[in-house]
């Protein structure tokens, strides 16, 4: 097959850096390909990516050893510049690619500033817009655009360029399912049928079994393997020791362990078809019956009465929402990107106002209580905790609350030396903060928070851009939380990952709260899922397919669970 990218024996190392972060690196990428990226975090992935537009070494500068060819052109010989007209590129936050004040200004800005002549430009839009299904929005700003629409607009912008090579680096993590799935769908429909080669690094099993032609297997900045889907998901016990996460098809067939089952499943079709033969050659163990909802013996913690939210801009972010939260509660939020999840919790710590109703905190309204008073009772971890960063030490991030509240310095010492234990961050308390891997720097939030002992901790989104271990990591430090007495919210769209923890789940979509039940009733609740652009994680949709075989109500949640019904 023929080549686009060549590389040779890569070794990397940044600027500084005693360690490379890629190791004799050598691969093949093929013409009209969709090759996906896979590794745990750290793994060498997001570096790879910018050694294939020259960004690597040629902007970062560090040591590069061996070859890269794109296109037939020498990565080191060429100016980014040249190669930008054979590669493109899209990140993770297309927030932070998104410069322009309309949608087409978005597409024509990188064309200008390659000379592109204006009829040309003039001709391209409208491709790309029609390629990526955002004929329309022209004259949108593209502030105005949903997740998906925004990074939809990042591809057609990069498409424009009408690059041999696309590159997407985690380019859904910040998305709702649906709209990472709208995203996976269009960039296989542009590999398809304008034949362009992508390179997508992404830590989305489901899709990326569903979507890419050949994996390449990342760890330590070593390439392990490549090879087809369904040859590197079902080598399940060689992931698991990576902390990477094969699709719930995969986990639920490899836990079930039936010999007969001569090629593990890898997408949910072949999962499916799986479960009918599987039910010909095994008996089923009785169908479980859904656990209730705990009772609630004391007052609520959180209550929210008829509370509303417009934006400045008009925008209806909350919608008559009356909840309440109980002490001691694990509660997850879920629900599409822009359906008023952060919305609702900046409420509760008075950083933003209601329009109408009100949030209790007690027995004493979140609007007559200081800031000071509500940050020592709730703590809340944002999406980004590298915004919520900025001192020079951990142990200093970790006091810096406790100082400005005017703590005296024993208190300060014990409950930073306690939050640090806790974390597990003692041996790092004097290390820089950002110097840390991104799963510790929010441990460092948590542990700062934790130092306030509030009762209440809120985090915002905690999983994003984390391999199935960094994630399990964080839910595993709210758990020891949980069991330290405090009330747990969790928003996140990883739906997969919230069994183990949450005990109820709040839907909101469009504002409003779709549902408020049990996790196990929420996630089987599909079609209200649906209407907020949820997925349920692949186990679920596994055990209501063995329900309609048998005609039994199967409420499973997990891998673990539809196994267990099988031995």
């Amino acid at each position: 097959m023929d080549a686009i990218a060549t590389l040779k024996n890569v070794y990397y190392l940044y600027p500084k850096s005693t360690a490379p972060v890629l190791k004799d690196i050598s691969l093949e990428i093929y013409r009209g390909e969709f090759l996906g990226i896979i590794g745990p975090t750290g793994a060498g992935k997001s570096t790879l990516c910018l050694t294939l537009n020259g960004i690597v070494p040629q902007f970062y500068g560090g040591r590069f050893f061996g070859h890269i060819s794109i296109a037939g052109k020498d990565t080191l010989s060429h100016p980014i510049s040249d190669l930008a007209r054979h590669v493109a590129a899209v990140f993770e936050d297309p927030e932070v690619q998104l410069t322009a004040t309309s949608v087409e200004n978005e597409i024509a800005f990188a064309l200008e500033n390659l000379k592109v002549p204006a009829p040309e430009i003039r001709a391209r839009i409208p491709r790309v817009l029609a390629a990526v299904r955002l004929e329309g929005t022209e004259d949108k700003h593209p502030q105005d655009l949903s997740g998906g629409q925004k990074q939809r607009l990042a591809i057609a912008s990069a498409l424009a360029l009408q690059p041999d090579l696309l590159i997407l680096d985690e380019p859904t993590s910040q998305l709702d399912p649906v709209g990472a799935e709208e995203v996976f769908a269009t960039v296989k429909h542009l590999n398809q049928t304008l034949g362009v080669t992508v390179v997508m690094v992404s830590h989305a099993a489901e899709e990326m079994a569903t979507y890419a032609d050949r994996l390449a297997l990342l760890s330590d900045g070593q390439l392990q393997v490549t090879g087809a889907p369904s040859e590197i998901y079902g080598q399940f016990a060689p992931l698991q020791s990576l902390g990477l996460r094969p699709p719930q098809v995969t986990q639920t067939m490899a836990q079930i362990n039936e010999p007969a089952l001569q090629e593990m499943p890898v997408t949910l079709s072949e999962g499916l078809e799986a479960l009918e033969k599987l039910i010909r050659l095994r008996d089923l163990s009785p169908a479980p019956k859904a656990e209730k909802s705990s009772p609630r013996g004391a007052p609520p913690q959180i209550s929210v009465r008829n509370l509303s939210h417009t934006y400045t801009d008009g925008t209806q972010a909350l919608t008559d929402i009356s909840l309440d939260i109980f002490p001691g509660e694990y509660l997850l939020i879920a629900g599409q990107n822009g359906a008023g999840k952060s919305t609702l919790v900046k409420h509760f710590l008075n950083l933003l106002k209601p329009t109408s109703g009100n949030v209790m905190l007690g027995q004493q309204s979140t609007a007559q209580l200081k800031m000071s008073e509500l940050a020592r009772r709730i703590g809340y971890v944002a999406q980004n905790p590298d915004n919520q960063i900025f001192n020079s030490t951990v142990e200093k991030e970790v006091t810096y609350a406790l100082r400005n509240l005017g703590y005296d310095s024993g208190t300060i010492q014990q409950r930073a030396t306690e939050s640090l234990a806790a974390m597990n961050l003692l041996e790092e308390r004097q290390v820089h903060p950002l110097s840390l891997p991104k799963g510790d720097r929010a441990r460092i939030v948590i542990a700062a928070i934790l130092a306030m002992e509030p009762e209440i901790i809120i985090l915002d989104e905690p999983t994003i851009g984390q391999d199935d271990r960094g994630a399990n990591a964080i839910l595993e430090v709210s758990r020891q939380l949980h069991e330290m007495g405090k009330t747990l919210i969790v928003i996140t769209h990883h739906l997969h990952l919230m069994p183990d923890y949450a005990e109820r789940a709040v839907i909101m979509g469009q504002g409003t709260v779709l549902l408020d039940t049990s996790l196990r009733e929420a996630y089987h609740q599909t079609e209200i899922l649906k209407s907020t652009f949820l997925a349920p994680p692949q186990a679920v949709l596994l055990a209501q397919h063995l329900g309609r075989l048998t005609e039994k109500d199967y409420p499973l949640l997990t891998p673990a669970e539809v196994a267990s019904c099988f031995r």
